[in-house]
């Protein structure tokens, strides 16, 4: 007899790339039926299932205390992945300063509770960069993301003022190699290395999202960054069944975190054919392992 699991999912998907459905038969083969449903659905019986996977919860931002009552319940009625608590974490970019705390090299950032335009040119010489991004400490999708250089700042002030007035941000230096090199992404399932690929952005952007044009494409990574990233996944409070580590290479030649995707990552399942495979094995692992620890 086949399990249930939730995909975690929103109400539309319109615009949007997710290959989510590429797990629907090896999670069968494990003895698992699937089903995408969206976190704003407020009909569905969440203990009918054997376990929840959020997912493709792409507009949690725009709606956070609603999205953490819901995982709440959803964590109390049924089996939840990721973990309630390391996604809740996740959820503000602030968890960056904590793993620099760790020693984990973070691209360099200052954190602001709300944007005072007094204070906005102060951070090209503060960061010692001729071009700045700013972005929401709770986003998704590069929503309300800014590249921002002397010139073009005072055009952009009133939006700032406005997105964040009363809006935690981040503010980090622009660096070239995200468009030279790319931003190296290597996905973990259950702590294990799965897969890795190169995000670059589209000719004349920065953002390296599907959904923004950027290309995406299968690599090996070297052994350098697979340390590094491995490094990263062992500073977490509990090993979670997915998760994507966002590297890019610094102006001095080092690995640099961007960030480390706990909630509902792209897992690019399609840039490797066995990782669909991986994910449902990982996926039935964990929960062999939670059931004997009860």
């Amino acid at each position: 007899m086949h399990k249930k699991v939730v995909l975690l999912s929103m109400d539309s998907l319109k615009n949007f790339h997710t290959y989510d459905h590429m797990l629907i038969e090896p999670m069968k083969t494990m003895g698992w039926l699937t089903e995408e449903i969206s976190w704003r659905n407020e009909e569905v019986n969440w203990s009918e299932y054997d376990a929840v996977i959020v997912r493709t919860t792409w507009d949690y931002q725009n709606d956070l205390e609603k999205f953490t009552g819901v995982l709440e319940k959803i964590n109390s009625l049924t089996h939840l992945e990721n973990e309630f608590e390391l996604m809740k974490w996740n959820m503000n970019k602030k968890y960056l300063f904590d793993l620099y705390e760790k020693g984990i090299k973070i691209v360099d950032t200052i954190w602001e509770k709300n944007f005072n335009s007094n204070r906005a040119y102060d951070y090209f010489e503060k960061l010692k960069s001729k071009e700045i991004i700013i972005k929401p400490n709770i986003s998704a999708c590069a929503d309300n993301t800014f590249r921002l250089t002397r010139e073009n700042l005072n055009e952009n002030l009133k939006d700032l003022e406005k997105i964040f007035a009363q809006r935690e941000f981040m503010v980090q230096p622009f660096l070239d190699n995200i468009i030279k090199e790319g931003e190296y992404s290597l996905f973990y399932f259950n702590g294990q290395l799965s897969h890795s690929v190169l995000k670059k952005p589209k000719e004349k952007d920065f953002r390296v999202q599907e959904e923004h044009g950027g290309i995406i494409k299968s690599i090996i990574t070297s052994p350098e960054i697979n340390q590094i990233a491995g490094n990263i996944i062992k500073q977490l409070s509990t090993t979670p069944l997915y998760a994507r580590v966002d590297l890019v290479r610094t102006d001095k030649n080092e690995f640099a975190l961007m960030e480390l995707e706990l909630i509902e990552p792209s897992l690019y399942l399609n840039k490797d054919k066995n990782s669909p495979i991986r994910f449902a094995k990982a996926f039935n692992e964990k929960i062999k392992n939670s059931e004997a620890i009860i």
